[in-house]
């Protein structure tokens, strides 16, 4: 059965010839993860982006992760794909991660629309076979036609985004690892980009979506953590996560206005 353990989970990064005073100290201490000073070494400071984290997705869970700008959430899809791996603690995972937060990761402009189809398929983890035989798929959905056989810097802006969200909805993923939800190109690709992005999700079997957006967290997913400093501090149904957020950001207003 897919799953994804965190236990214990820390990630700290080391900044090398800075100077902190008090002031920035206090100020990065507000916004981010904890800074802390090299004993010895006052040009050398420790970020901990991750402190702690414990948490345990199975099948059916759609987890959103809400938190202020530098409360950890990048970092923590970075840990969840592999990008990042943890200073301390460790992550357990039982199946397929697919993390899209580029929508043609391998894209070479040089090459034709039908090359970058198994450039960025390789890249998400699709074997030749599986590529070879979602090509066609792939090829319908972008609407391209005779274009697919030319170099993709012939492309308009809007020719790339439709051939790239094609590749990236046609993925089978296990742990499917968003953020910010998926861009679909113009206006009349909109409603079937809607109904691939939903078929996406529901193929996946855990969806782990970061978003400022609290109604695509709300209508997307199941269940949700709140973070603060690299911390998590609230986790529960996503009403109850985004009514506690919200009530600290309302809190924090009325604290700053006073």
């Amino acid at each position: 059965m897919t799953s994804i353990t965190l236990e214990n989970v820390v990630v700290d990064f080391t900044i090398y010839g800075t100077q902190m005073t008090f002031r920035s100290e206090l100020l990065h201490r507000a916004t981010g993860g904890f800074i802390r000073k090299e004993q010895g070494n006052k040009r050398r400071v420790t970020i901990r982006a991750l402190d702690g984290i414990n948490l345990s997705l199975k099948e059916g869970d759609r987890l959103a992760l809400i938190g202020h700008n530098g409360a950890g959430k990048s970092t923590l899809l970075k840990v969840f794909a592999g990008v990042y791996e943890p200073t301390g603690g460790r992550v357990l995972v039982n199946g397929r991660v697919s993390a899209l937060f580029n929508l043609a990761p391998g894209w070479d402009s040089e090459d034709s629309g039908y090359e970058n189809i198994t450039n960025c398929g390789m890249f998400f983890g699709m074997s030749r076979e599986e590529i070879e035989r979602k090509t066609p798929e792939i090829a319908e959905v972008s609407g391209l036609g005779s274009y697919l056989d030319l170099p993709t810097r012939t492309y308009s802006a809007g020719m790339t985004t439709r051939l790239a969200f094609a590749i990236a909805t046609s993925i089978e993923p296990g742990i499917l690892v968003l953020d910010e939800g998926l861009s679909a190109g113009d206006a009349s690709f909109a409603e079937m980009a809607k109904q691939r992005i939903n078929s996406l999700l529901s193929r996946s079997r855990i969806l782990i979506l970061a978003s400022h957006s609290l109604e695509l967290l709300q209508s997307w997913c199941n269940t949700a953590i709140l973070l603060e400093r690299g911390r998590i501090v609230c986790s529960g149904p996503v009403a109850d996560v985004i009514e506690a957020y919200q009530k600290g950001l309302a809190l924090s207003t009325s604290q700053h206005v006073a």
